[in-house]
């Protein structure tokens, strides 16, 4: 497993596992129903195979992708580029874990743990989690498109173990710096 020399301290703000995927057929009927509670204090990770109890649990055609991670500040920068007030519901993304404190998608190819004091939890970040159009309706207007190229990674469990809300350490096989905006953001390759 690829070395992860470079330590930041992060906070995870948000974990959903939702065993059903509530966003179906056209954004203009709404979603679905929520089956069961979907944000958690902890969530339960497996090597290879994903969230405990979400949609994509070790479904085959995911096994790469199991586990989205987004950047919670992404949120308020949404907000602030659509002029509406900050505060968007962060479970609306879908996105397993919301953190905030490093920039997660400039992280693509990276591995990457997260330990919020139970152990390293190992992922690869192998490709960004596109937003889709029910953002315009469970988000705001003009969300999709203002979350394009912002929408997460989706990550590969590579070791098991349980997060829970709050702080977090984050290890990385890449080097942090702050960004251009003044958020944490990795450095260059």
């Amino acid at each position: 497993m690829e070395a992860r020399p470079f330590t930041r301290e992060v906070e995870i703000v948000l974990l959903l596992a939702s065993p059903i995927s509530r966003y179906e057929g056209r954004p203009s009927d709404g979603p679905l129903s929520a089956v069961g509670p979907e944000v958690r204090e902890s969530i339960e990770i497996r090597a290879g195979l994903g969230v405990v109890g979400d949609r994509y649990f070790a479904k085959p055609a995911h096994v790469h992708a199991s586990v989205t991670v987004m950047a919670s500040e992404v949120l308020d920068a949404v907000a602030d580029d659509l002029g509406i007030a900050r505060g968007l519901d962060a479970s609306a993304t879908r996105r397993n874990i919301l953190l905030r404190g490093v920039d997660i998608d400039s992280m693509r190819g990276t591995t990457f743990s997260l330990d919020t004091g139970g152990g390293e939890v190992v992922f690869l970040a192998n490709r960004p989690a596109n937003p889709c159009a029910w953002m315009d309706v469970t988000l705001a207007p003009g969300a999709h498109k203002a979350l394009r190229g912002r929408g997460g990674m989706r990550c590969e469990p590579l070791t098991s173990g349980v997060l829970r809300l709050g702080p977090a350490t984050l290890r990385s096989s890449m080097e942090f710096a702050l960004g251009a905006s003044g958020t944490p953001a990795p450095g260059p390759r």
